[in-house]
């Protein structure tokens, strides 16, 4: 998830698990709080680590310092340091605690946006990805902040825990609502004359309501959007080629085979003037995708360089709230190509 969301989980949960010093005047509430927003955003320092090609720093992104095990054992040196500045070592146990809650959530939550996650990590580097949330959701963030900010401002532990509850059942509904889109999408693919070889069904930006499809065969792959208030209306699908030849040319190439594995096989090779662009299908709107890489030139090799994601794209957030409301079945890509 997004910065903001990772400080106001930790915020949160750090409130939430000190709530027995908070109460006995053990700890303020509001060093609680600042505690637990610094603890909650540390396993993304690691953005700041240069990997030396933009495809290795994305793939690299959330291992070590999103690894379970490795949070678990630094736990302890945190709340060691942190009473140390209280200068209250009474308080050891009750701040292990809360740092191992505040720095596990870190990674569970970003495990549900379909990024990747390496969260089993020194035991397997599997990137995890649920996909069953976008990255940055409001409507999972807003409940969390404003349960904090009030509880800091009155001084009611019972407004962060409400936040908890309220922001913690948004994400359940997202899980349901992604089984529920999967199931309706494969009923959908079962119709039609569609051999799927893989099929990915993820929360488009900023919404649990409408959810992307992407199917992956053999010389093409196909893009598709399912809306909870669709009913039974028929998807629209869109196809787009996969050119076989050139992903045959390139496997071999370090960052495509490193992207073709962290994106369990969603990705995209394509031929454009000189160059070979390499694309993370996962994220994004077609034709707008989040990673987007040169990998050769003038059939030669080169190391990735990233391309920008576009910023006229004012259309695709119009076209978003229309398709999340039902109110259009046309593709992004028809309005904008």
């Amino acid at each position: 998830m997004d910065s903001l969301s990772q400080i106001a989980l930790g915020a949160a949960v750090s409130v939430a698990a000190l709530r027995k010093p908070i109460r006995e005047k053990q700890l303020k509430l509001w060093h609680a709080a600042a505690a637990g927003a610094v603890f909650g955003t540390l396993p993304d320092l690691d953005v700041f680590i240069s990997h030396g090609d933009p495809v290795s720093d994305m793939t690299f992104h959330r291992t070590e310092s999103h690894s379970l095990f490795y949070l678990t054992l630094v736990s302890p040196l945190f709340a060691w340091l942190w009473v140390t500045l209280l200068r209250n070592p009474a308080l050891f146990k009750p701040c292990v605690l809360a740092v191992v809650a505040v720095l596990l959530t870190h990674p569970l939550l970003d495990t549900l946006t379909i990024y990747g996650t390496q969260l089993a990590l020194p035991f397997s580097n599997y990137p995890f990805g649920i996909g069953s949330v976008f990255v940055i959701d409001p409507l999972y963030t807003l409940p969390l902040l404003i349960g904090t900010g009030v509880a800091l401002l009155n001084k009611q532990q019972s407004w962060n825990n409400a936040g908890l509850v309220i922001s913690s059942a948004y994400l359940v509904f997202g899980l349901a609502a992604q089984q529920w889109a999967y199931s309706q999408v494969r009923q959908q693919l079962a119709t039609t004359d569609h051999k799927v070889n893989q099929l990915l069904v993820t929360a488009t930006p900023f919404n649990t309501l409408l959810w992307r499809a992407v199917v992956i065969k053999d010389d093409v792959y196909l893009e598709g959007y399912y809306s909870l208030l669709d009913g039974s209306t028929t998807m629209q699908w869109r196809s787009f080629e996969r050119d076989q030849r050139l992903i045959e040319q390139w496997k071999h190439h370090p960052a495509v085979a490193r992207l073709a594995w962290f994106s369990h096989g969603f990705y995209q090779l394509e031929q454009q003037a000189d160059q070979v662009i390499l694309t993370d299908l996962r994220m994004g709107l077609a034709p707008f995708y989040s990673f987007r890489f040169v990998v050769a030139e003038k059939a030669q090799a080169t190391p990735p360089v990233q391309l920008e994601f576009p910023r006229d794209n004012a259309a695709s957030f119009a076209w978003l709230y229309q398709r999340a409301l039902a109110k259009t079945q046309l593709p992004l890509s028809d309005l904008v190509q």
